[in-house]
């Protein structure tokens, strides 16, 4: 069975008025297997359909955003943080 691609979250820009309620700040990074606990909950449950899709060979219909990545924004209104998902090659 082939091994999955590594799949890395960072969090790229705020667009709202607030800090992010749980500290997350533009820069960080974190690789979707090992620090899956460390990413917030409300971002984790709207990258998971993303990289899901990267993971097994999908593409995500973005434009401006080269293959093998995806961006999103979390939920909270008052933050939201934009991410960005990549796929990484071995």
């Amino acid at each position: 069975m082939p091994r999955r691609p590594k799949i890395r979250i960072t969090l790229i820009d705020r667009k709202g008025p607030c800090p992010c309620h749980r500290g997350h700040r533009v820069g960080d990074s974190w690789d979707f297997d090992k620090d899956r606990g460390e990413l917030c909950p409300m971002a984790m449950h709207v990258a998971f359909p993303y990289v899901d899709i990267l993971r097994y060979g999908g593409e995500i219909p973005q434009r401006g955003v080269e293959k093998g990545t995806a961006l999103f924004c979390c939920p909270d209104v008052d933050t939201i943080n934009v991410f960005k998902i990549e796929k990484l090659s071995d």
